[in-house]
């Protein structure tokens, strides 16, 4: 049986990575938001989903102030897939 993909299994990384599949896109204020995550737990998460390539971001200079939008990358929508397969698997066992 397949491994969970670790980098999906934390809670706010999951529930980020789950708000994007339903969206084009989404900014830093909504995601913070919806997850109710601190603003730096979110940062290092949003960094890590990126790095992995999960997810794009783009961080811009909107009047005076930074935005940062994230949207879901097609690699991050196989891997989210492939974690709810592999999910439904354990479940089923």
């Amino acid at each position: 049986m397949k491994e969970l993909d670790p980098l999906l299994h934390s809670q706010l990384r999951l529930a980020i990575v789950s708000i994007l599949l339903s969206v084009k896109e989404a900014d830093f204020a909504f995601l913070k938001e919806k997850t109710e995550a601190t603003s730096g737990n979110l940062s290092v998460q949003i960094e890590k989903l990126a790095e992995a390539g999960y997810i794009a971001v783009r961080k811009e200079i909107v009047g005076k102030k930074p935005r940062t939008t994230c949207s879901l990358t097609e690699k991050g929508h196989e891997a989210l897939n492939e974690y709810v397969k592999c999910l439904k698997e354990y479940l089923l066992l």
